[in-house]
């Protein structure tokens, strides 16, 4: 499987006048373009398993024509990865325990050469498969892998010790440490994100007052930016990465910042004072004085009523991983905000895919 890497400048610059154009109805700047790195990119990665007589191997379907691609390497994929793969086929293919009916293998990894494997399986997990799966693991240990092993399948998860790694980030000279769980969400371009952080923080320096920040996740964004403000105010609704978030907290020292989990829905709710919310007992929000609010939304953007609750910010930080739902919301923001910086962040190489940063100021 080859990546046209000769032809990634090219078709980066395509990506950004695309976006260019799309912006261009609300005054947007000229772009600032981070560029991936041309290969070993993506430090997740998942695969079928194709079970072929003795044989069993990663395949990939292909998105038009639903054909079976047989993955022996993949050039997306972080070196950990693509030496994981290598590595644990022929182990699995001699063991009929581990192979029995196992459909699936995702792979997790971290700059800091940590790895997670989580096997995926259409067959109950017993103490057979435990203890092979231990012997498995211990093997690829062995090898050198800083290695998590967990074995899926339907209503069960076995971890064998836990199910998170920590990964270490570098954003302007400075490392922060990062938990992430797997099947949680994670930024899948470590070098991206690296740059994503960087160019958050540079658009919030000089702040003042405090930052709300709605889809935290494991505090990706709100961890690195906290440096920026008073005080941080977050919300996440998912269990998995609000507890990933307060361990980063303690982690990288941050005394400013506090999570709360609830749905940025239920939030927008709680400010408008539509509903009270029990997870917001002990909480004053009239401590918090944030001119500022920073959305990293899923791809279906902002609801009208988030939308709303943004443009009453002076200053809004907004991430996109869909330039077209981002215009959307940008042609309601833009009518009392304008576009003070914008950038491309090429998570995706060699995909149509766009990850926008805007940074919008409201206008006099």
């Amino acid at each position: 499987m080859l990546l046209p890497t000769e032809q990634y400048d090219t078709l980066l610059k395509q990506k950004a006048t695309k976006l260019q154009n799309l912006l261009s109805p609300f005054n947007a700047p000229i772009l600032t373009i981070f560029a991936s790195a041309p290969e070993h990119f993506r430090m997740r990665a998942e695969f079928r398993i194709w079970h072929e007589g003795d044989d069993l191997f990663h395949i990939m379907f292909d998105q038009q024509t639903r054909q079976r691609k047989r993955i022996d390497s993949f050039p997306q994929g972080s070196l950990l990865i693509n030496k994981m793969m290598q590595a644990i086929i022929p182990l699995l293919k001699e063991n009929d325990v581990l192979r029995h009916r196992l459909f699936q293998i995702d792979y997790l990894s971290t700059q800091s050469n940590k790895i997670i494997v989580s096997l995926l399986y259409h067959k109950t997990l017993n103490e057979e498969w435990e203890k092979a799966a231990t012997a498995l693991r211990i093997q690829l240990q062995n090898q050198g892998f800083d290695l998590q092993l967990i074995g899926r399948a339907s209503k069960q998860k076995i971890c064998l010790d836990h199910d998170y790694i920590d990964e270490v980030l570098n954003v302007n000279g400075q490392d922060y440490i990062y938990r992430q769980v797997e099947n949680s969400f994670t930024q899948p371009n470590a070098g991206i994100n690296q740059k994503m952080l960087g160019w958050a923080v540079d658009c919030t320096k000089n702040s003042t007052q405090d930052l709300l920040e709605l889809y935290c996740g494991n505090g990706n964004f709100s961890i690195a930016l906290a440096q920026n403000f008073r005080k941080v105010l977050a919300t996440e609704v998912a269990k998995p990465s609000v507890e990933a978030a307060q361990f980063n907290i303690a982690a990288n020292h941050v005394e400013n910042l506090q999570i709360i989990r609830m749905s940025a829905e239920d939030f927008t709710q709680a400010l408008n004072g539509v509903r009270e919310f029990n997870r917001l007992r002990g909480i004053n929000l009239k401590d918090y004085e944030c001119n500022t609010i920073f959305v990293d939304p899923p791809r279906a953007g902002l609801d009208p009523d988030t939308v709303k609750l943004v443009q009453g910010y002076e200053r809004i930080l907004y991430i996109s991983c869909n330039p077209y739902t981002l215009c959307e919301n940008l042609e309601t923001l833009c009518q009392t905000h304008r576009i003070e910086k914008a950038a491309l962040f090429d998570q995706f190489p060699y995909t149509d895919h766009m990850e926008t940063g805007v940074w919008l100021i409201k206008k006099a």
